[in-house]
């Protein structure tokens, strides 16, 4: 018998082979205890998440309301370039936005190092968790990290309880499919790694806002 230059290896790998030798069922997903505490009001929790996550979230009653809330937002920053979602939705809410910036949109290509703000559009908002969904959609991964400020503009449809619940609805849609990325967004980016010193916009934008209008 030749003798075999990795023993260990080998019994790893033999391992394996007995293991996907036999079939295994897919869990059906349900039954398993939640982490989280149930959801009895969407927009409620929705709320009470982002705060504790850092996110504002700004209610407002329709489009127009929403496009003054961004104007408002913005006026407040420095001066710079705000990178916008290309959508039809954005480009006519732009209009009532301040007159004064220069707004790059994202079919013009990725965000510039002088962008003040990005506004994307989110697909889903998790009311458990108090998480933001956008695709590869809203201008690509550089749109969610860029700038120091990203607005995501949804509406209260788009609320969904929990994770669970959001994953079945992107396999629903075929999102994962269509879009290169896909990301979850919990609050403002953040670390205290360094002697427990929490430090703001260490990874991404320091102010996440969600402005959320009435559901369509």
């Amino acid at each position: 018998m030749p003798e075999i230059e990795n023993p260990g290896r080998e019994r790893i790998l033999q391992r394996i082979r007995s293991a996907l030798a036999v079939p295994t069922q897919r869990p059906d997903g349900g039954g398993g205890e939640s982490l989280f505490a149930p959801v009895a009001d969407l927009i409620e929790r929705f709320q009470g998440e982002c705060s504790t996550n850092r996110t504002e979230c700004v209610l407002i009653a329709g489009p127009h309301a929403s496009a003054t809330a961004i104007a408002g937002i913005l006026a407040s920053l420095p001066p710079g370039e705000i990178f916008v979602q290309d959508h039809p939705q954005l480009r006519q809410m732009a209009t009532a936005w301040a007159p004064d910036r220069t707004l790059r949109w994202s079919s013009e290509g990725v965000p510039r190092e002088n962008s003040q703000a990005t506004i994307t559009l989110a697909d889903w908002l998790v009311a458990e968790t108090g998480s933001v969904l956008v695709s590869s959609s809203c201008g690509g991964r550089a749109a969610t990290i860029a700038a120091p400020v990203h607005i995501v503009v949804a509406d209260q449809s788009q609320l969904v309880p929990d994770l669970a619940t959001v994953f079945s609805r992107i396999r629903e849609n075929g999102a994962a499919q269509v879009n290169s990325m896909l990301c979850l967004i919990t609050g403002s980016s953040r670390t205290a790694d360094i002697e427990k010193i929490l430090v703001m916009g260490a990874h991404g934008p320091r102010r996440l806002v969600v402005v959320l209008g009435e559901g369509s």
